[in-house]
């Protein structure tokens, strides 16, 4: 997993062009999803997300997905789950204080934010998580986001 996720961030830019055209492909199926039923179609959605994020990423499954903004390296694989940055601990060869013989996540957020069209979101402050949605599908909650029907979601996922 690793190394895969390390030629991610190498490759950043051609995986920022896959996901331009692949969100806006959800985004359209919204009419699909709604009438299947968000709640039905989570499950199967979430296997597939894992599935593929799992692969290429090593995704946690945070459920606030935010690779675009970070070079295409998940935050959710820094051993202390930082969202903004890297701690004060990053060795001076850029390896993690805590995993020695590991990059620091942050360290590869910067180089692959340096490749990307829109790697200047990098320099977006994060939300924290909210661990509420751990195991969710990002994409779906983005879909509902771009079509402006996040608001009743969040109201359920807020009751979790």
């Amino acid at each position: 997993m690793y190394r895969m996720r390390r030629w991610v961030v190498r490759h950043s830019r051609a995986f920022e062009t896959i996901y331009r055209c692949f969100e806006p492909l959800l985004v359209r199926l919204d009419p699909v999803w709604r009438r299947l039923g968000h709640e039905r179609i989570e499950t199967p959605v979430k296997v597939v997300e894992k599935a593929v994020k799992g692969a290429l990423f090593d995704c946690q499954m945070c459920g606030q997905c935010i690779l675009s903004d970070t070079g295409m390296s998940c935050p959710m694989n820094c051993p202390k789950s930082l969202r903004n940055g890297p701690c004060g601990g990053v060795r001076a060869n850029g390896h993690c204080e805590v995993k020695p013989d590991m990059m620091c996540v942050w360290v590869d957020a910067w180089e692959g934010s340096r490749r990307m069209k829109d790697g200047d979101r990098i320099h977006a402050v994060q939300l924290p998580v909210d661990h509420r949605l751990k195991g969710t599908s990002a994409w779906l909650r983005q879909v509902r986001q771009k079509n402006g029907s996040a608001s009743s979601t969040a109201k359920s996922e807020t009751t979790r």
